[in-house]
């Protein structure tokens, strides 16, 4: 007699937010694999592209709005705090990217609590990171550069989630993935997109701001077994060891799809890309549209090599990420079958 291969669903409820970016959704994918019970939140019920033929509960909630929240949370025993507003640039930044963090952070611990949600992963970034020493790590601190809304606004929510985790009795785990790359993506990232216009041999200057590629995939890992590995109150770096430079992954693309004939991005002083990048922020004023370039960015990030320390995610949470080439090799793979140069662009992450 044949014995049957019965897959039991837990009953305790997985929640997602933000579940149509691209680490949610995949961590969606990730946790009904595992024969998860999974909710997922998205601000526009309309967008359910990403979850066709999955067997989720889909809710409308947003971050910023508390009731909303506190109709998702009903029930939910482990919270993944995936959404954010994932912008370099906005007309008000303070307020638009800064506070919404802020007040997001706020409001997802603070309904948990009410909800009696007992576990949360907040998915932070390597953003939060103090870059004057490196490789990054964890142990060395918070990023002190408050040049950039969208750093602060990582670096402060970080600090926030452990606080109110440690006030509300909540296990709260941290996780700090550097730039995710990779399968699916409904919409474009900021990661993704540099990798398609790599793709399409859009990187005419190299601004010498190095990348850490890391597959999404691997994140989605990392994230899930944080939450059951994981201790609590503490933060782990989800990324490879170590950075791509613009000219390598122009090199890795090259020499991948030879028939495109990509050209090698061009060596410029950096103070010619100061320039262009002022320019740039000029005519964003006008236009409302986000600048290629800026000069607080290049401040902070020009000739910094991204390398981090991710031991303690490897011993810890079994994290093992594929090399940062295999990751940089597989997406340019997946976005040349999957978007292409007409495509229309979206971001979403």
């Amino acid at each position: 007699m044949l014995k049957q291969n019965i897959r039991i669903m837990s009953k305790e409820i997985s929640l997602v937010t933000g579940g149509n970016g691209h680490l949610g959704n995949n961590l969606v994918r990730l946790l009904l694999s595992e024969n998860k019970k999974v909710r997922t939140t998205v601000r526009n019920l309309n967008n359910v592209e990403p979850f066709r033929g999955l067997d989720c509960e889909i809710v409308q909630a947003d971050i910023t709005d508390r009731k909303s929240l506190r109709k998702a949370f009903q029930g939910v025993t482990n919270l993944y705090a995936v959404a954010a507003n994932f912008s370099m640039w906005a007309k008000n930044p303070k307020t638009e990217i800064y506070d919404n963090n802020l007040q997001g952070t706020q409001n997802v611990f603070d309904i948990a609590k009410e909800c009696g949600i007992k576990n949360i992963v907040y998915v932070s970034s390597v953003a939060s990171l103090d870059f004057t020493k490196l490789p990054g790590n964890v142990d060395n601190g918070y990023n002190k550069d408050r040049r950039n809304w969208y750093y602060n606004s990582k670096n402060d929510s970080d600090k926030l989630a452990l606080e109110l985790g440690k006030k509300y009795g909540i296990k709260t785990v941290i996780v700090l993935p550097s730039a995710m790359i990779g399968s699916k993506a409904y919409n474009l990232s900021y990661s993704n997109k540099l990798v398609l216009q790599v793709l399409n041999g859009e990187i005419p200057v190299d601004t010498n701001i190095t990348l850490n590629w890391v597959d999404v995939k691997d994140v989605a890992i990392g994230t899930y077994n944080a939450m059951t590995k994981g201790r609590d109150g503490e933060r782990y770096i989800l990324s490879n060891e170590k950075h791509t430079t613009l000219q390598e992954s122009v090199k890795i693309a090259s020499d991948l799809y030879p028939e495109l004939k990509l050209k090698m991005p061009k060596t410029v002083p950096k103070c010619l890309l100061y320039s262009v990048a002022g320019l740039m922020e000029f005519s964003s004023k006008i236009t409302g549209k986000e600048p290629l370039l800026q000069r607080h960015y290049l401040d902070m990030f020009y000739d910094l090599k991204q390398d981090y320390d991710i031991s303690k995610s490897r011993e810890e949470l079994d994290f093992n990420p594929k090399p940062s080439k295999k990751a940089l090799e597989d997406a340019l793979e997946y976005l040349k079958n999957h978007w292409g140069k007409k495509k229309t662009v979206r971001y979403n992450e």
